[in-house]
């Protein structure tokens, strides 16, 4: 069997979703998988039909299993899931939950995790054998700063993987994606921002980019206007960079979003993605890494007939062009649009639907 296209590097947990009621009122929940590095390989292999794997780790009792058995759902191959001995009451290592109630009007998004010394985030150096996961040819890997953030070791896995990759020739791509919680004691913004930095330096193309912007993540609230001279502090920030990209997000209520993105390379400078303002949202968790799987699909999938995106800091079939960005900014802020329209972290759109869209697309019945 033909290996994985695209592999993630990433935890993942039970989503919890009392659908449009509150958490802490709820008597049922919708169970659902999710994870920010997971949901983009994920909508890749559902979405854009590429083949993928996720590399983490879970506990081997009944819940760890309901993570697995929604993975094999979403098609996403499970063979590189490092399975741990469970204890029976999850003392030495358990698996993650995620409480998320979806906000409506003036009343945001919860995210309630509980996931403390979950099985990922006990993951050390040389327990993955990388160089033999990459050598089977997949050609993209993608983690972030939420699997990086969970422990002092997995921030060294992530390093591994991402070196080892480059070793290979892979294409790497990082999302800072802060969350206070994962650094509340363990050294705040400013340790996340240093680990950060620290991992971007591995990849070519950074998703959520302007989280690199300012003097620390959530520092800054950086508007459509703002884009092109934060890119360009990144940029001093990440000199060996490919391409950086960002959703950018303006909220007049939790239904209502103000959705676009941008992306600046070298080869291109600034480069501004579809604008969709008022887009009418049920369930914004998870457009983020909708918008990184779309971007990735595009810049693999470019227009020209021998095309190919970069391989080895070079790219293969032509010049990184504003058109070939342009077109995969279109694609991710396309398939992250879609992902807000249905419930549960991971996206429940088509490549039909997606190319709909950015072709300019209503939402009138199809029959």
């Amino acid at each position: 069997m033909t290996g994985p296209e695209v592999i993630a590097l990433g935890e993942v947990m039970l989503r919890f979703d009392p659908g449009e009621g509150r958490i802490r009122t709820a008597r049922t929940f919708q169970v659902w998988e999710g994870g920010g590095e997971y949901n983009v390989v994920r909508g890749l292999r559902r979405c854009f039909g590429l083949r993928a794997a996720v590399v983490t780790a879970l506990v081997d009792n009944a819940v760890g299993r309901l993570a697995e058995d929604l993975v094999l759902q979403g098609g996403v191959d499970t063979s590189l899931i490092r399975w741990v001995p469970g204890d029976g009451i999850g003392r030495s290592a358990r698996n993650g939950l995620n409480f998320v109630e979806r906000g409506f009007g003036i009343r945001g998004a919860l995210g309630v995790s509980d996931r403390a010394n979950t099985a990922v985030s006990q993951l050390r150096k040389g327990d993955v054998d990388w160089d033999s996961v990459f050598a089977a040819g997949p050609r993209w890997f993608h983690t972030g700063g939420i699997f990086a953030g969970l422990s002092d070791t997995t921030v060294d896995v992530a390093e591994e993987a991402m070196a080892a990759a480059r070793r290979h020739g892979v294409m790497v791509s990082y999302d800072p994606n802060y969350r206070p919680s994962l650094w509340a004691d363990r050294g705040g913004p400013e340790r996340a921002r240093e680990v950060d930095l620290r991992l971007a330096r591995h990849a070519d193309v950074v998703v959520g980019a302007l989280g690199l912007a300012g003097p620390y993540p959530g520092a800054l609230r950086v508007r459509a206007d703002d884009a092109p001279d934060a890119f360009a502090e990144v940029a001093d920030r990440l000199p060996t960079a490919q391409v950086l990209a960002t959703t950018l997000r303006d909220v007049p209520s939790a239904g209502v979003n103000d959705w676009s993105s941008a992306a600046w390379a070298p080869a291109t400078g600034f480069v501004a993605g579809p604008d969709l303002p008022g887009l009418h949202v049920l369930d914004r968790i998870g457009s983020g890494d909708a918008f990184a799987a779309g971007l990735i699909y595009g810049l693999l999938t470019p227009p020209e007939p021998n095309g190919g995106l970069l391989s080895d800091g070079e790219p293969v079939g032509g010049p990184l062009t504003g058109a070939r960005l342009k077109r995969a900014l279109a694609y991710g802020t396309a398939h992250g649009a879609l992902a807000m329209t249905t419930p549960g972290d991971v996206s429940m759109a088509s490549l039909t639907e997606v190319e709909a869209l950015m072709a300019g697309g209503s939402a009138a019945v199809r029959r």
